[in-house]
């Protein structure tokens, strides 16, 4: 496994890997996804490979065989549970257990604060939203904001991990 400092640590994650890379998204990780190539191509894990390595980024999968390939590239997530993915990452010490809602969960790119018209043109927003930070993605022109979905996430993400 390779030795990054946390701030610096960047994925790659394999097809099997879609929740755990939306989580590690929201936690503020810089984070690929398989899910962004064509499917069917039967050369994707070399191609995720190369990827990894040109990108400097540590390659997720829940495939042996691929996780081998990769060696120090790459971390192989024993479990199909998302919490028990990130609490593995954790334990590895190439994660910490943060929620920062600064990047896209869809695309990755990073968030900014939203101003007032991408708020009220949004129609999803709450209705008061006066006390509430905003923050939008300029490529998906997605708005984002710590509401209740969010404090759930929080929750999960620091309370499940503690009881593991």
């Amino acid at each position: 496994m390779p030795v990054e400092s946390q701030n610096d640590t960047r994925f790659i994650a394999d097809r099997m890997l879609g929740t755990l890379t939306r989580y590690l998204r929201f936690m503020g990780y810089d984070t690929e996804s398989a899910n962004s190539l064509e499917e069917g191509n039967k050369k994707e894990d070399t191609l995720l490979l190369g990827m990894a390595r040109e990108q400097h980024r540590i390659l997720l999968t829940r495939d042996a065989e691929l996780a081998r390939r990769a060696q120090e590239q790459a971390i192989y997530l024993r479990s199909e549970d998302v919490m028990e993915q990130v609490q593995q990452l954790i334990d590895y010490r190439v994660i910490e257990r943060r929620l920062t809602l600064s990047r896209c969960s869809r695309c990755n790119t990073t968030l900014r604060e939203a101003n007032t018209c991408e708020i009220e043109r949004t129609d999803y927003a709450p209705r008061d939203w006066r006390n509430t930070r905003f923050y939008w993605c300029d490529r998906c022109h997605k708005l984002y904001w710590n509401g209740s979905h969010g404090r759930q996430l929080e929750t999960r993400i620091g309370k499940e991990l503690t009881d593991c």
